[in-house]
């Protein structure tokens, strides 16, 4: 792709993130864009949001399950930018009018201590870079059209990252078996989905490692301070007005939030 054609689709996508509107496959009009120009799009995507007073407060990463691979039809991992004006916290009361194509996932939150970068990243690695977990809930935004759409469409779409809701429970790598943190979702007292935080990658945190070795590629790391969503260990629920939507952790404690 052209750098023009990189920048006009990146203003689309700001200007459907603004008025919460959905816009053409990007696949079905470039056929032939690959991933680095998805990431092109994102980047110029976020440096406008940056020039325009947002503040990144990390990272997410997506497609990390098979559940969610199975979901969505797309087979390997893909990541996105989160600002400081998307997250909320349990409880909140979450404005649906705020997103498209609006559905839930379940994940671990994780916050570095230390800046984590690759090529050779391990697992260890990013254990010991993380100072805590804590339990969050993704809003999927998706501003592209879900027919037929491909990772470079959900790449170019900041990885359909719309918010998180952070719990309130924090444990240290050491403190817990992170594999084995539980997630049953909710939605207006039915149990709807349900898994186990080693559904993705078979530990959470190997997609911490993976970021870090990705971006290595592009000549960065990961910062100390940064929160770094792991990816869903369930399959998306998509909400609506109105509902209800709560999630038990089991020893991580649950969050709750409302769709207004």
């Amino acid at each position: 792709m052209s750098q023009e054609v990189i920048a006009e689709i990146a203003a689309e996508l700001a200007e459907a993130d603004r008025t919460h509107s959905v816009i053409p496959r990007i696949t079905a009009r470039y056929p032939d864009a690959v991933i680095e120009d998805s990431y092109a799009i994102q980047g110029v995507w976020r440096d406008s949001q940056i020039a325009a007073g947002r503040r990144l407060v990390g990272r997410k990463i997506g497609l990390t399950s098979k559940a969610m691979q199975q979901a969505t039809g797309i087979t390997e991992p893909d990541y996105g930018v989160m600002f400081d004006d998307t997250v909320y916290e349990s409880g909140a009361e979450v404005p649906v009018d705020h997103f498209s194509n609006v559905r839930i996932e379940v994940e671990l939150a994780f916050v570095l201590k230390h800046p984590l970068e690759g090529p050779d990243c391990t697992l260890e690695d990013a254990l010991a870079a993380i100072d805590y977990a804590v339990p969050a809930l993704e809003v999927l935004n998706s501003h592209i059209e879900l027919e037929g759409r491909t990772i470079v469409d959900t790449i170019s779409d900041n990885a359909a990252y719309g918010a998180m809701i952070l719990g309130t429970e924090r444990r240290r790598p050491d403190e817990i078996d992170l594999r084995w943190v539980p997630g049953v979702l909710s939605r207006n007292g039915e149990i709807e989905e349900t898994g186990v935080a080693a559904g993705v990658l078979g530990h959470p945190a190997t997609g911490v490692a993976w970021l870090a070795n990705k971006f290595h590629q592009h000549g960065a790391r990961l910062e100390a301070g940064e929160i770094i969503l792991a990816g869903s260990f369930t399959r998306p629920m998509w909400v609506s007005r109105g509902d209800e939507v709560l999630c038990d952790y089991g020893p991580m404690g649950t969050i709750a939030c409302r769709f207004v």
